[in-house]
């Protein structure tokens, strides 16, 4: 295998989700989560690719899913993981649950995506017109759930014409079955699996 290079100025590190409501104790969907979380390590291992990447100027975004109270913004009769969402009263625009987690907190120099309402990050908001007119060509992907927003924006990705990288240990799913079994058969489908360390190696 050829050894990964990243050019820093056509790369952006993407990351989905990163909101208390997940990764802090006290989230309504950390429970559902935190066995994944703790398997791969992947709060502390985001914080330090978050770092060696702005270090090495690539392009930061984050990707936060936010709601007003009541979920206007979505079906009235929400079905599926939104179903989850709307039920547990998770992701409220202003809430605690709904703030990036402190460890990743945006810097001045990072972009924070608005609009996300559902899984794939590219559908509802103008992240692909940002990637293009920064000139970016490859995207870092990193955040939750494996198996559905961050395979929702992989696939996307894929399909838009960008080099997509899924971080391998910076996802978490609600189950490890489900974050295994995305692992395993989709992710390599329509990116390139690699893991924090193997990006920041590709930056250095």
């Amino acid at each position: 295998m050829t050894e990964l290079v990243l050019d820093p100025k056509t790369t952006a590190l993407v990351l989905i989700e990163y909101q208390n409501d997940f990764t802090s104790e006290g989230g309504v969907l950390h429970g559902a989560v935190k066995e994944v979380m703790g398997s791969t390590g992947m709060l502390p291992k985001t914080v330090a690719l978050v770092e060696a990447a702005r270090a090495a100027g690539v392009t930061v975004m984050h990707a936060p899913i936010t709601f007003v109270e009541g979920y206007k913004e979505i079906s009235a009769h929400p079905y599926g993981i939104l179903k989850g969402v709307v039920d547990g009263k998770a992701f409220v625009k202003g809430s605690w649950g709904a703030a990036i987690v402190d460890d990743l907190a945006p810097r001045d120099t990072d972009i924070v995506i608005e609009g996300k309402r559902g899984l794939d990050t590219f559908a509802s908001t103008n992240l692909d017109f940002i990637l293009r007119s920064k000139g970016i060509t490859t995207i870092v992907l990193g955040g939750f759930l494996t198996n559905c927003c961050v395979e929702s924006t992989m696939r996307s990705g894929y399909e838009n014409g960008y080099k997509v990288i899924t971080l391998t240990d910076c996802v978490a799913a609600t189950s490890k079955e489900e974050h295994d079994n995305a692992l395993r058969f989709d992710f390599p489908m329509f990116s390139v699996p690699l893991t924090a360390d193997d990006v920041i190696a590709a930056l250095s």
